[in-house]
């Protein structure tokens, strides 16, 4: 697994002009190739009368699907630079819309092919970033006269404390880059008096 992959604070818009041609990109996180897929369907229906809606996404931390169309303009000179700025970018589980209103002045090649990438470079520097890292899973166990303490404890260390549950014990579910987790284990040890189990899980990702 990557150690960290970067995507989108979130989903947003950007518009800008070349040549008097429109070029809105949209922009949304996808966590699969479906999600992608309905969301350039979607910016399609929104801009029904648009001369092109071309899109690009790349999902996976490790850039596994990528896909690129370049929507009737010429071939190469639309979907390729839009997901070669995603991947410039390093931009993962992202999917990208640029939808173009014809404004009378052909470009050519070159011209479309700055277009569509700065679209996607100029909406990207709008809509923000940010970086997840990978983490182990870990499932800490404690009674609850310790509980409240080692939760402080573990934020203040920052710690990412993901869920905790009270039941017979108190569980507290936290992410631990992998390189920690001999450290955290005697730190563990230490603040809870030998008193607390720790259990490693799979792994996932975790903002920065």
């Amino acid at each position: 697994m990557q150690e960290q992959y970067r995507t989108l604070a979130g989903e947003g818009v950007h518009e800008t002009e070349v040549n008097r041609s429109r070029f809105i990109c949209a922009l949304a996180p996808v966590a699969t190739e479906e999600e992608a897929q309905d969301f350039v369907a979607r910016i399609r229906r929104e801009h029904p009368t648009a001369t092109h809606n071309c899109f690009a996404y790349v999902i996976g931390a490790d850039a596994s699907v990528q896909k690129a169309s370049d929507d009737g303009e010429p071939g190469g000179t639309a979907g390729v630079p839009m997901l070669q700025m995603l991947m410039r970018r390093e931009m993962r589980y992202v999917a990208a819309v640029v939808t173009r209103y014809y404004g009378g002045v052909k470009l050519g090649a070159g011209g479309l092919i700055r277009a569509y990438g700065g679209a996607v470079g100029e909406a990207l520097d709008a809509v923000g970033s940010i970086t997840r890292r990978r983490y182990r899973l870990a499932t800490l166990t404690v009674d609850h006269q310790r509980a409240g303490k080692l939760q402080n404890d573990l934020r203040s260390t920052g710690r990412s404390v993901r869920d905790v549950t009270y039941g017979a014990a108190v569980t507290i579910e936290i992410g631990l880059p992998d390189a920690d987790v001999t450290e955290f284990t005697a730190w563990l040890a230490d603040a809870t008096a030998g008193e607390a189990t720790i259990e490693l899980g799979g792994e996932a990702y975790d903002d920065a």
